[in-house]
């Protein structure tokens, strides 16, 4: 059964929450609301805003930094919302991007898949409190020892109680990510995708369900759905090319751009340079122009509401084939999330 999730921006320079929007989506019978987080307003806080003021909506963060917390906080503040929200609360994790690890938080971004492994094993054993907690990694040690430390860490067991069935999910794309996420995570939520294109993402996840025992029938396929409603496709179409040039283009250097490479593995190779080309060199509006109209179409519901209805039954049978179990919607017109619920819940 497909299920609908809210993409919240908080992106602005003031910090504004649409709860009039969430409990209208809460009402309308949406699954979820889902919080990012970059390098303005930090996910938890508004996080826990919105577990407050709603009842049966989860709410996820998409995404809690990795190299900004350690596992252990992470595990902590899953459990302290999971109690105080009556087990609403899903702990997304993201490993970022080196620009905003190293230049904002100040610390080396390293090995992204060792850390996810690493992260959510100890946020396992943290959240399980089955035993003191210890860990041997590439990445983390606990207790950690070693140069700097005084030798005094002891293992330590949550002083809350164990909450063993929290979800974590996966913001990933790359092979080697999504492999992790199903090996170890409960769901996970690509930037976009195409659920005309499921391979891009299969031959990842398979390789995790492989080692896990485990599959799709278990686990969250969630992607990000930009929704832009209006006559005028080519203007609706727009506003999704802008987004996603700044991803494909943008975000990363021209040798490491996770998105980029992405947008190649969908069958776009020649249109992801292009773009990155244009937009390194500053023509960031070339490079809106440059993004293939069936790349818009197959990611997104955009144009008429007929259009949107009819692009609807497309993701809506790409869930009866358990390709995708959540789409987590984003747009600026609240106004046609009645909309989405009768066309994608209906």
């Amino acid at each position: 059964m497909l299920k609908l999730g809210y993409a919240l921006g908080v992106d602005g320079r003031e910090l504004r929450i649409p709860l009039d929007e969430m409990r209208e989506a809460e009402r309308l019978g949406f699954d979820s609301v889902w919080v990012p987080e970059a390098y303005g307003a930090d996910g938890v806080t508004v996080a826990t805003w919105l577990l407050a003021h709603t009842t049966t909506l989860r709410v996820g963060t998409c995404v809690m930094q990795m190299p900004s917390r350690s596992p252990a906080l992470a595990a902590m503040t899953a459990m302290s919302l999971d109690q105080l929200s009556g087990g609403r609360f899903v702990a997304g994790l993201g490993a970022s991007g080196p620009q905003v690890v190293e230049g904002w938080h100040g610390v080396p971004y390293g090995k992204p898949v060792t850390r996810f492994r690493e992260y959510v094993a100890i946020m396992r054993r943290v959240m399980a409190r089955e035993a003191p907690v210890t860990f041997e990694g590439e990445m983390y040690r606990l207790p950690l020892t070693g140069p700097g430390t005084t030798g005094l860490g002891k293992p330590l067991k949550s002083l809350l109680a164990a909450a063993p069935g929290i979800p974590i999910y996966s913001a990933s794309i790359t092979p080697a990510g999504l492999a992790a996420a199903a090996e170890v995570a409960d769901g996970v939520f690509p930037i976009w995708m195409s659920p005309e294109r499921f391979e891009v993402l299969a031959e990842g996840l398979d390789r995790g369900f492989a080692r896990s025992g485990r599959s799709l029938a278990n686990f969250d396929v969630a992607p990000l759905v930009r929704v832009v409603m209006g006559d005028d496709l080519d203007a609706c179409r727009a506003v999704v090319k802008t987004q996603l040039a700044l991803y494909i283009g943008g975000m990363g250097a021209r040798d490491k751009n996770f998105y980029n490479d992405y947008t190649s593995r969908m069958g776009f190779a020649d249109a992801a340079r292009l773009i990155q080309d244009r937009f390194l060199a500053g023509d960031r509006e070339g490079a809106a122009d440059t993004v293939p109209d069936q790349l818009v179409d197959e990611v997104s519901l955009v144009g008429p509401e007929a259009r949107i209805r009819e692009r609807a039954a497309v993701w809506r049978a790409a869930a009866k084939r358990g390709h995708v179990t959540t789409l987590i919607v984003s747009t600026d017109q609240p106004e046609v999330l009645p909309l989405l619920a009768d066309c994608l819940l209906g």
